[in-house]
């Protein structure tokens, strides 16, 4: 099904007449949009003049392993304006003396440097972006670069209208979104800020809910409407996050920054990340400004040495420790006392 998307796509974007490359979690290097077997040429030269001018980077179908279970997939996309892209084919100089008229000479295997540089730009490069999400309804979500606008699709007149026009992130939510199966690889940081929003102890009070789909796209959708804090961080099995940059988090982030909020992998902002590769993974923490500034306070895992896991259940003579903390309700049920200690901003505070 992805390989089906990412066809569809392809061939759609090919026929705006705009496009000159596309980068995709299903290529393996950019494509020129051009020069795809099987699709007519046509001439475009007198009906525009922005022929190839822009680069589409995508993940066609975000979220389709959980097809056979009904959960949301959907597409994310960003858009730069393109320099001129040079294909590994036409690398070779037919006028140069040198050459012998074996194409097999030249480095069609890796694509030029012209057509890379044309596809990894930092998200601060990014003219467009959004993604469409697959579920109770198909909702478009764009930004051009002034605020973001969320349409959703009339199928009784088969055209996108308008229906959340200038989505602001609140500046705090009380949702959470964190593959919490992967806690014990956390570093403790970031388990103990979790920890602090479940229970109340975070800067804001209150406790938050927690809201976990499996779909990036399903994920960001809820955070824009509702506020919070979604990420998928840097872990001991994932040292260098699992989100791909180019694709993923930049056009992501450039969404969450248009609508008001923050998008860090930790400690640095996402948009500001020059891709080394098309498929780089980064670590990803986004949402509401207030919520994002608090998780990513202490400072994530960034060592070369992972941490060992850490074991959820408490030790047998910390379990001893603890014992003392219970009280008896009128009831006659077993209550745990609420841990005294002290909200986070003090903690913080007392750091300095």
């Amino acid at each position: 099904l992805d390989i089906v998307t990412n066809d569809v796509l392809k061939k759609a974007l090919r026929f705006t007449g705009k496009m000159g490359v596309i980068a995709s979690e299903e290529e393996d290097n950019p494509v020129d949009t051009s020069d795809m077997a099987g699709l007519p040429a046509y001439e475009t030269t007198a009906l525009m003049d922005e022929t190839g001018r822009y680069t589409a980077v995508f993940d066609p179908l975000d979220g389709s392993s959980n097809v056979d279970a009904g959960i949301p997939t959907g597409t994310i996309f960003g858009i730069f304006d393109a320099q001129d892209c040079l294909l590994p084919e036409e690398a070779c100089d037919t006028a140069d003396e040198k050459f012998t008229g074996d194409t097999a000479e030249c480095s069609v295997d890796a694509p030029s440097a012209e057509c890379l540089a044309a596809t990894l730009q930092p998200g601060t490069s990014l003219v467009a972006s959004g993604y469409i999400l697959y579920s109770s309804s198909t909702f478009f979500a764009l930004t051009l670069g002034a605020g973001v606008q969320i349409f959703t699709l009339d199928i009784s007149i088969g055209e996108f209208v308008l229906t959340h026009p200038d989505v602001q992130l609140p500046s705090r939510g009380g949702i959470y979104s964190f593959n919490e199966a992967n806690r014990v690889y956390w570093d403790p940081p970031l388990r103990s800020y979790v920890e602090d929003i479940q229970q109340g102890l975070g800067e804001s009070g209150k406790r938050y809910s927690s809201r976990y789909i499996g779909s990036m796209v399903g994920d960001v959708h809820r955070t824009l409407l509702y506020g919070g804090i979604f990420g998928y961080p840097a872990d001991a099995k994932n040292t260098n996050g699992k989100l791909r940059l180019l694709y993923e988090a930049a056009p992501m982030a450039y969404l969450i920054e248009q609508a008001g909020g923050l998008a860090l992998t930790g400690k640095t902002r996402i948009m500001d990340l020059i891709p080394q590769n098309v498929h780089q993974r980064v670590p990803v923490i986004l949402g509401s400004p207030d919520d994002v500034r608090e998780g990513c306070a202490p400072p994530l895992h960034t060592s070369s040495t992972p941490p060992s896991p850490q074991p959820l259940l408490p030790s047998a003579a910390a379990t001893a420790s603890s014992a003392a903390a219970t009280t008896t309700s009128s009831r006659g049920a077993i209550r745990w006392a609420t841990p005294t200690r002290p909200p986070r901003s003090a903690r913080a505070a007392s750091r300095g």
